[in-house]
């Protein structure tokens, strides 16, 4: 039998890349959104997520029309992924996006752990890291960004997802459940890497983003990866592709565009700022979507 996923947000842009993903590897997957998603074979449930009653009841459901032939009632949900938020700043008043993120997060988490499933992956941020939506010009504390890193950001968004990270802590130490928490830096899905160019004439550009992506196709291998090893508990976890965004060496591209920045061990020649070392150590994450595969000189 295949493993049962409720996946939240996969309409959004990254969902849209890995749903997709995790059904051709063989999970049967209940989407909960508040938009439509037009992939064959999965159906949209349109939840409030951050009404608990709803969030209990849409993780106890049937998939779809097929559960009902069983007469055994919804079968049990193996996982869950939570990539379902307000997914930036300036879309919603900061209050709003504080809230929803959390009491979302808060309700999934809760309500996948009492139902006693017992892998949650949750969608943290780039944003934690301080500098993608800080108010004005500031620097990283050092580099490469790791998991271990002070976060502290100024933001509604980043901040929401630094308690997210709390919440899962939480309840992972509570219940035991392995509750994973990915960092996703900016989401590249293929028809982005029209960008690229403009972001390699402009380094200062990327400074927000500390000169790192993710191939939405990549995250899908993460979100994969993730749902496969079971027993470590409560991680973080950056989800980020292996290389900078720059024709320059690594070392040679900081030392330039932030030379304020200490570098507190050698990294990669091409190594990405914000550092995907843990997940290709502990998950064996190899990309497949370097992005100068597709953006020639």
């Amino acid at each position: 039998m295949n493993k049962r996923i409720v996946f939240t947000g996969g309409s959004g842009k990254a969902g849209r890349e890995v749903v997709p993903y995790l059904l051709n590897k063989g999970y049967d997957i209940l989407n909960l959104d508040i938009a439509p998603l037009a992939i064959a074979g999965v159906n949209t449930l349109n939840v409030d997520l951050t009404d608990s009653g709803q969030v209990f009841n849409a993780l106890s459901m049937h998939f779809d029309f097929d559960g009902y032939e069983t007469g055994n009632g919804p079968a049990p949900v193996d996982a869950v992924v939570h990539f379902a938020a307000v997914p930036r700043v300036l879309l919603k008043p900061d209050n709003e996006t504080f809230r929803n993120n959390v009491m979302s997060t808060y309700n999934v988490i809760e309500a996948a752990t009492k139902l006693g499933i017992r892998k949650v992956i949750i969608a943290s941020s780039e944003t934690t890291f301080g500098v993608c939506f800080a108010e004005g010009d500031k620097d990283y504390h050092s580099f490469p960004l790791e998991e271990d890193y002070d976060v502290d950001p100024m933001d509604s968004y980043g901040l929401s997802k630094v308690c997210n990270e709390k919440t899962a802590r939480a309840f992972s130490m509570r219940t035991g459940a392995d509750i994973y928490a990915l960092r996703i830096g900016n989401v590249i899905s293929p028809e982005d890497y029209a960008k690229f160019p403009a972001f390699l004439a402009d380094p200062p550009s990327r400074k927000r983003n500390a000169w790192s992506y993710i191939d939405a196709r990549d995250l899908g291998q993460i979100v994969d990866l993730c749902l496969k090893k079971d027993g470590l508990g409560f991680q973080v976890f950056n989800a980020v592709n292996d290389t900078i965004t720059a024709r320059e060496p690594t070392a040679e591209f900081l030392a330039q565009y932030a030379p304020d920045t200490p570098v507190t061990r050698e990294m990669g020649a091409y190594e990405a700022p914000l550092s995907n070392r843990k997940i290709r150590e502990v998950l064996g994450f190899r990309e497949q979507h370097d992005w100068r595969k597709y953006v020639k000189d």
